[in-house]
């Protein structure tokens, strides 16, 4: 049996009468001076600060902005490979504002858009589009296809012209994100995209007469195929229900 032992508890240092405010560990509100002095303080750095700012130079291009210019790009080494793998592939390079503009021929853009894919790193395609030049005597529309690598994050950009009526073929064997692109530029366009899984309207209805996106689609005073709905509808909104027996006495 363990003897039994008086437990004391330890002493405590003696310290300094302190308030009740500081005990609690509240802050003292500044006084006027106080509060005058810090203001003046503050104000002082932030002088200093924007004086040091000022007192550099501003770079060249803040002072008279140098636009960009269009420039030879020949030398890229996605040009260049595709030229080399792909002999006569590469028509013109053009360089504008840090992106790359490859003109390709419009007959071999799935053999190109393969090439750039595997073996370039061109997996993402970010958008596929076209350009109306409705006087252009070489061909009317421009087709843009917009990649991206991920490697470097490069973006490279290929430009293919076809003419009036003329197809070009898809590239959603390439990347499957064209499909819906594709469509979108045939039904604004009409531009036709041989080989598509399933080219249809996308925008616009089955039956709309023209194309919105082209140059000469006139800005009124065409039957785009609305005209099948009435132009007021009664009060409550929606076409009137047909008078029928099932609507009058319900399901036969």
């Amino acid at each position: 049996m363990s003897d039994d032992k008086e437990i004391t508890p330890p002493e405590t240092p003696e310290t300094e009468d302190v308030s009740p405010e500081q005990a609690a560990g509240e802050k003292q509100p500044l006084s006027d001076e106080e509060k005058a002095a810090k203001v003046a303080e503050a104000k002082a750095r932030a002088a200093a600060k924007k004086a040091a700012e000022d007192a550099e130079p501003k770079p060249p291009w803040e002072e008279k902005p140098a636009p960009p210019v269009h420039e030879d790009a020949a030398d890229d080494p996605d040009a260049a490979a595709l030229e080399t793998e792909i002999p006569g592939s590469v028509m013109a390079a053009d360089r504008y504002a840090g992106d790359v503009t490859l003109s390709v021929p419009a007959g071999r853009i799935v053999e190109i858009c393969e090439f750039l894919k595997n073996e370039r790193a061109y997996t993402f395609l970010v958008d596929l589009t076209a350009v109306d030049w409705l006087e252009r005597e070489e061909g009317r529309f421009d087709v843009i296809y917009w990649m991206h690598r991920f490697d470097d994050s490069n973006r490279l950009r290929l430009r293919a012209i076809v003419a009036d009526e003329q197809p070009i073929a898809s590239v959603v064997e390439v990347w499957r994100t064209a499909n819906w692109m594709e469509r979108e530029v045939y039904d604004l366009f009409g531009i036709v995209f041989e080989g598509h899984p399933g080219l249809e309207r996308i925008l616009t209805w089955e039956g709309f007469n023209g194309h919105p996106l082209r140059k000469d689609f006139p800005l009124e005073g065409i039957d785009t195929g609305a005209a099948i709905y009435p132009d007021v509808y009664p009060p409550g909104g929606g076409p009137p229900p047909e008078e029928t027996e099932e609507s009058e006495g319900g399901a036969p």
